[in-house]
């Protein structure tokens, strides 16, 4: 199935937005919608804590004797500086940040907020900084880093970077409640401000560790710094993996095709004997194997797919195959297809686990779903270039042509290809996929 043109898809956007946005226009007072629960019960800071601007890669790896500490700490500062009048949320511009209890990974999340001339806040993600909120008047002296264009954006990406300047100036005037609109799945992080889309679909960077993708789970915190703000009706739908899969699946770029029709083997070579169809589903049988690969060739271009992995199982992606031989060494590389948390699988070379360009780059690991789970991928294959995002989060970039060193000191004669079929390299267990799109990029 490929994608809705550019604008039925933004038609459709903006139905869910608008259908959304009087849904819960209806839900005041803190009462949530149906499907959505209450972080705030509109009379007290029950589910919340204290925690300022804290790295939260330390904070894991404190005892949990240490950790409860370092909130009984918080606890004071944030019941001096935090307050709840008339159902919200205050807060006198000092102090830590109201941190949730909980963890999230992939969810909706709305916000109402009113702010005050000078201030200058923002909403964490998964303990990351942040959506920002701030004074986007020139009076409020910060034009020169960005204000002008207003709130909403992902301030910490990289200058550049996708999201990091909201795409429209959608705040009302202070002290005027405004509407968050966010839902984050993964890293991608969509932003609605006042019912105007001002980040789409952008990948929020790891403020934390630059090199890494987003922690996977992580607490909201509403952030205070230097002026008044207050919040209410902030409500939360957290997303299925399902669901999960279908956002990702249907945002972002468009033009990708259909390689897989869900029926037959139509367009696809080799053993495909090996293999099953049942239900929309290609498994490969039990105790079975061997590439299974696109009649058509590809040189640049995107691949989207779903699977799902049974205990231990392992399979491989196959990139620029050239129709025989082994495609982790006579291909472009072997995207590896790994149970990769499976015990048996612990003393493995980091060349070897999921997403990782088999002995050649190591993908970032933790992002897999549980076993049974169906996980989403996409790869991008540019150049010498390939990048791998599971599930949301970019766990591989990396560019071949500059790998020098194997695993095992083997040879990878096969990946300076330039051109090669997209496949299935089974390994004899009954990995599943599903859903599998390619898009050509430009030579």
């Amino acid at each position: 199935m490929t994608h809705l043109n550019s604008s039925m898809r933004w038609l459709t956007c903006f139905v869910v937005v608008c259908s959304g946005l009087s849904q819960l226009q209806a839900q005041e007072d803190n009462q949530p919608p149906n499907g959505y629960r209450a972080l705030f019960n509109g009379k007290d800071l029950s589910g919340w804590r204290g925690m300022g601007h804290f790295d939260p890669y330390k904070l894991a790896a404190m005892s949990d004797e240490d950790r409860d500490a370092f909130f009984l700490k918080n606890k004071a500062d944030m019941e001096t500086h935090w307050t709840v009048q008339e159902g919200a949320l205050v807060n006198d511009g000092k102090g830590v940040y109201l941190t949730t209890e909980d963890s999230f990974e992939n969810y909706e999340l709305w916000v109402d907020y009113w702010t005050v001339p000078k201030a200058d806040s923002g909403i964490y993600l998964k303990a990351t900084p942040q959506v920002q909120i701030w004074d986007y008047t020139e009076e409020g002296g910060k034009w020169n880093i960005g204000a002008d264009k207003g709130s909403g954006g992902l301030w910490n990406n990289s200058a550049g970077a996708a999201g990091k300047d909201p795409m429209v100036l959608a705040d009302k005037a202070f002290k005027q409640w405004n509407r968050f609109r966010i839902l984050q799945v993964g890293e991608r992080t969509t932003v609605w401000l006042n019912g105007k889309m001002v980040v789409d679909n952008a990948r929020m960077e790891n403020f934390w560790k630059r090199d890494e993708p987003m922690l996977r789970v992580g607490p909201i915190q509403l952030q205070t710094h230097g002026g008044e703000i207050r919040w209410k009706n902030i409500f939360v739908r957290e997303l299925s993996s399902e669901e999960a899969n279908t956002w990702l699946r249907d945002h972002g770029d468009e033009g990708f095709k259909t390689a897989f029709d869900g029926k037959s083997f139509k367009g696809w070579e080799g053993p495909t004997d090996n293999y099953e169809i049942n239900d929309g589903v290609l498994r490969c049988k039990p105790h079975k194997g061997g590439t299974i690969y696109t009649e058509a060739e590809y040189a640049n271009f995107k691949a989207r797919l779903e699977f799902k992995l049974p205990e231990g199982g392992n399979n491989g992606l196959a990139i620029r195959y050239p129709g025989q031989g082994d495609t982790a060494y006579a291909g472009m590389c072997e995207l590896q297809v790994l149970d990769s948390e499976h015990p048996k699988y612990e003393k493995l070379d980091a060349r070897q686990y999921h997403g990782s360009a088999y002995g050649m780059a190591p993908a970032k690991r933790g992002y897999l779903r549980p076993t049974g789970e169906w996980n989403f991928q996409e790869v991008t294959v540019d150049g010498s270039t390939i990048k791998v995002e599971l599930n949301g989060f970019l766990i591989l970039e990396t560019d071949l042509s500059k790998i020098t060193d194997y695993m095992g000191n083997s040879p990878h004669p096969g990946k300076d290809r330039v051109k090669g079929h997209f496949g299935f390299a089974g390994h004899s267990d009954p990995v599943e996929f599903r859903n599998v799109q390619i898009k050509t990029l430009s030579e």
